[in-house]
């Protein structure tokens, strides 16, 4: 499967915004004035991105840390991704005019995780995941199932290969002792 991408001379990031098919399933997003359509999950994708988001919102909703949010807009930087899972610090969640957590995530996300979908190049997805560290997300895992690797971006710090039962760096603040082997045992349905 191949990424559609689309050269729209003169279109901003607030004019994409205003798209209607911006959130059709799967996303588009906005990157260096290209609109790229992200790839389908498919079911190990969806299970990992599943148990991850339930995995960290269980261990630290309670106590309001960080919280794990699916496939949500992150708009900043004069781009619009998509990452597979978004975490954020329960201080930098939105909120609109009633308390509620806002439709529009004009920030970068804290942790950025991205799942490597099946013929999907990892060029585009460590290029999203590097714009955030830069705009200063702390974290960013690229996971692929295929491999059962676990690619480990961290500011300042030189990329890592995480496999196994290596213990893999979680966001500051949060208690969650989690290897690859862990991750990918999830993909066994029980």
């Amino acid at each position: 499967m191949t990424i559609a991408s689309t050269q729209i001379k003169g279109l901003t990031l607030e004019e994409f915004l205003q798209q209607d098919y911006i959130d059709e399933s799967p996303a588009y997003e906005y990157i260096d004035n290209q609109i790229i359509r992200k790839p389908m999950p498919q079911g190990k994708h969806s299970q990992i991105q599943y148990k991850i988001c339930e995995t960290i919102n269980q261990l630290s909703e309670k106590e309001k840390i960080v919280y794990a949010l699916p496939e949500l807009r992150c708009s900043f930087s004069n781009r619009s991704i998509v990452p597979d899972i978004a975490v954020f610090y329960w201080a930098r969640i939105p909120l609109d005019n009633q308390g509620e957590i806002a439709n529009q995530f004009n920030s970068y996300p804290d942790w950025t995780i991205e799942i490597l979908s099946p013929n999907q190049t990892p060029t585009r997805v460590i290029d999203n995941i590097l714009f955030c560290l830069e705009n200063g997300s702390q974290l960013g895992w690229l996971i692929d199932s295929q491999e059962k690797i676990i690619m480990v971006f961290q500011a300042e710090k030189p990329l890592k290969i995480y496999r196994q039962d290596e213990t893999l760096p979680i966001i500051e603040n949060i208690n969650l002792p989690i290897t690859p082997n862990n991750i990918f045992s999830w993909l066994k349905i029980k």
